[in-house]
């Protein structure tokens, strides 16, 4: 017999390295297998939304986050010193925008305070990784998950590394090794979606005299949509002439005549690639699994869905994934919860990510370079002059219009909520500081402590903190509130309890 471990999680990505953080804080053995030998240095996610901030922020990454914040502003400050002052704000990702459109405005924001911020893939990566090792998270690299067999009660995975082969049981497996998942091939799960019909270029390149020939900032063109100089020697490309005409063609690495030849074409430019750092390129495809689980294996990330970048809503998407489904998944394991509890995963992220491809499509479609999708985009441009309008789109990119369907009128229960000072019994401090072990929380305004009460004499895996005003809620591991009450009522919070954090009887 091979090894064991409660779950396998494949894939050493953000969302893979989520997903065993959280597992473990929920008290069950992870162990997570990795096909490459080394992170990825291919360009990939720029920066990472809000609710992908906020997960990170509440399992103790916010200091690691602030110092790689400062590292892509000092680089952009450094973009600007050489490529103009046009080049910061003309082409800054980070900002929020529609299709290339940097109109939202955070005065149009309910909540300004919560935006995303540029950490990027690798620097994600890098202290997602310091974080699970420091819990004891073993992370497999060089090892390829070849084949699984479910089985009633586990699954069977096969593995092999340039070392050797084996096997290991588990009671559920994972997916996180992205947008060409084996696992989700392997497992079956249906991936429809729409075709590719432009292809998008990511590259860290010099350019020969591009402070002459290429202009500042997000450039609409006859051929297609390009930005460089935001930082230094990036350069991104929306090339509407078509998708790669084969695998073949998309796997293939990118060469800087190729970069070269697309910068032409889009820019209208007679530039010449001098060097090529790094390079990547996607088609605009989006596709979506039918089910987020068969049996016991589950997917997350860009396993689960993928789409285009716009926006930067692929990483967050992502780790909010992990962030729903470690704390149940490690219910289940416990034994505390039963295993239907996991279809809340997909019932309440699938909707989610079918948004998100909506919305990415819709992008695409203002930013092509016809006469048509033009007038298209400056309608959209003028609306986002209107307050309302600006909220609304503000609020789809950011992910902070997301809400839950838990069953109650209050608007507040189902929505994610953000990290907040908090005035409680024991002193001054944060929200996210009681969630830092992945545990639920209580803030319990009721007179008496009444709710702390109720809770302490039936759940576990909650921090009770008494607070000064309310409303009080009960708060799920991911930050969900999963209930709300004002004043001195308690009406509904058992409910919760039971639905939420309640063990299942002992047999």
């Amino acid at each position: 017999m091979g090894e064991q471990v409660d779950v396998v999680v494949v894939g050493a990505g953000p969302v893979g390295l989520l997903a065993a953080i959280e597992l473990t804080l929920g008290g069950v053995s992870v162990l997570v297998l990795e096909r490459l030998a080394a992170p990825s240095m291919v360009a990939k996610a720029l920066m990472i939304g809000p609710l992908g901030i906020e997960a990170l922020q509440r399992r103790g990454m916010a200091a690691a986050m602030a110092a790689a914040q400062e590292r892509t502003f000092a680089a952009m400050k450094k973009a600007t010193e050489q490529h103009g002052p046009d080049a910061r704000r003309g082409g800054n990702k980070f900002s929020g925008h529609f299709g290339g459109l940097t109109l939202i405005r955070a005065d149009a924001q309910k909540e300004p305070g919560r935006r995303g911020r540029p950490v990027d893939q690798q620097a994600a990566e890098a202290m997602l990784t310091e974080r699970a090792l420091a819990l004891g998270i073993e992370v497999r690299r060089d090892c390829d998950v070849t084949n699984f067999v479910q089985q009633a009660d586990g699954v069977d995975a096969g593995w092999a590394s340039p070392t050797g082969e084996g096997r290991i049981r588990c009671s559920y497996l994972i997916g996180c090794d992205g947008g060409r998942s084996a696992i989700r091939k392997m497992a079956g799960f249906d991936f429809p979606g729409t075709p590719a019909t432009m292809t998008m270029y990511q590259a860290t390149a010099e350019i020969d005299h591009a402070e002459r020939l290429l202009p500042s900032g997000w450039r609409r063109t006859s051929g297609g949509v390009f930005s460089y100089g935001f930082l230094p020697g990036k350069l991104i490309m929306l090339d509407f002439s078509g998708p790669p005409e084969n695998r073949e063609a998309r796997e293939a690495p990118v060469t800087p005549e190729e970069i070269e030849a697309v910068l032409r074409r889009v820019s209208g430019a007679d530039v010449r690639v001098k060097a090529l750092e790094s390079g990547s390129r996607w088609p605009d495809n989006t596709r979506l699994v039918d089910t987020y689980r068969r049996g016991r294996v589950l997917l997350a990330g860009d396993a689960a869905h993928i789409h285009s970048p716009f926006g930067g809503q692929g990483m967050s998407l992502g780790l909010v994934d992990a962030a729903n489904l470690g704390w149940k998944l490690a219910a289940v394991v416990r034994g505390e919860m039963p295993e239907s509890f996991l279809d809340t995963y997909a019932a309440e992220r699938r909707p989610v990510a079918e948004a998100v491809l909506e919305n990415t499509r819709a992008q695409a479609a203002i930013m092509r370079p016809d006469p048509q999708s033009g007038a298209m985009r400056d309608l959209v441009a003028r609306l986002l002059d209107f307050d309302d309008v600006n909220r609304f789109i503000g609020e789809t990119m950011s992910g902070l219009c997301v809400r839950y369907d838990l069953g109650s009128e209050r608007d507040d229960v189902g929505r994610l909520i953000g990290d907040m000072p908090i005035s409680h019994r024991d002193g001054e401090g944060s929200l996210y500081d009681l969630t830092q072990d992945g545990m639920g929380v209580l803030l319990d305004a009721s007179t008496g402590g009444k709710a702390s009460r109720l809770v302490a004499a039936s759940a576990q895996k909650i921090r009770c903190a008494g607070v000064d005003k309310g409303p009080s809620m009960l708060i799920r591991p991911d930050a969900c509130i999963a209930w709300a009450g004002e004043a001195n009522s308690t009406d509904g919070l058992e409910e919760a309890l039971r639905r939420w954090f309640i063990p299942l009887p002992v047999q």
